[in-house]
């Protein structure tokens, strides 16, 4: 790509859009408008990606166990950069999340970009709808684009891609949520920022998966492999379930792969890594 670019945040996803951009990329802290003002003076980028942000430890419960980190990370320095991004016309590609959301799955109808039925039971949810609500102030005067992502799928190995987790946990709940398989996010990302694309989108491949599905997938390359499906509503865990809304992103002309037609591809490249 043509445009200097600076990747911001050091994470799973941060670190792989840094080596798929070949972008610069910044090991400052932000703490205050100061800090990202002299990021911008000493890399003037023409757009930058922010990343940055916190999941818990081990998973998002454990936010509530740190909240102003999580503050700080989910909904203080998204406005700090979109303030800095403004006064220097600067494009902000906020990473966002799509665990916002309730979901009803009688209704079976996807989530679209527009929705403010937020899901507050969880604090994490709560920093990222904060950043969302005050980021949309900005999106007619701030060349803004805001991009949702939900549970990263990887064909490589890492602690936080949804089949690691799965082949560790060995038991899996049987209802279908949005993925983002992270390659194609990737190529999604790319074809927003090369069209100049600005406000919310998100940013999963079609339909949900189930996890079992997942299961077997990966069951047919590695037999020996065991595990068992369990009632979510047994868990005693505060999550939202759901399936978020491809439409928009597919009218701008980018290809929107089913979930479940990637598995195999997932499985396959997983095993090679």
């Amino acid at each position: 790509m043509n445009k200097k670019i600076l990747v911001l945040g050091k994470g799973f996803v941060g670190r792989r859009l840094q080596a798929e951009f070949g972008c610069q990329v910044s090991a400052s802290r932000i703490g205050c408008y100061h800090d990202a003002e002299k990021l911008i003076k000493q890399y003037r980028p023409q757009i930058i990606i922010n990343c940055i942000g916190a999941t818990g430890a081990h998973s998002v419960d454990d936010c509530e166990l740190e909240k102003d980190n999580v503050l700080l990370a989910n909904s203080f320095i998204p406005l700090i950069l979109a303030e800095v991004a403004l006064r220097n016309r600067i494009k902000l590609v906020q990473i966002s999340s799509g665990c916002i959301f309730n979901y009803d799955y009688k209704k079976n109808k996807p989530i679209n970009e527009d929705s403010q039925d937020y899901f507050l039971k969880l604090f994490y949810s709560r920093s990222k709808i904060y950043a969302e609500r005050a980021l949309n102030v900005l999106l007619q005067d701030c060349n803004l684009l805001i991009v949702r992502i939900r549970i990263p799928l990887l064909d490589k190995s890492h602690p936080k891609n949804l089949l690691d987790k799965l082949i560790k946990y060995k038991q899996v709940i049987d209802i279908p949520n949005s993925v983002t398989y992270i390659p194609d996010f990737v190529r999604a990302l790319k074809h927003l920022i090369n069209i100049d694309a600005r406000g919310i989108y998100n940013v999963v491949n079609s339909g949900g998966l189930r996890y079992p599905a997942l299961m077997r997938a990966y069951q047919k390359h590695v037999p020996e492999f065991k595990f068992r499906i369990i009632d979510w509503r047994k868990l005693g865990l505060t999550r939202t379930n759901l399936v978020l809304s491809t439409a928009k992103l597919q009218k701008t002309g980018f290809k929107v792969r089913n979930i479940n037609s990637v598995l195999e591809e997932c499985v396959k490249n997983y095993l090679k890594s």
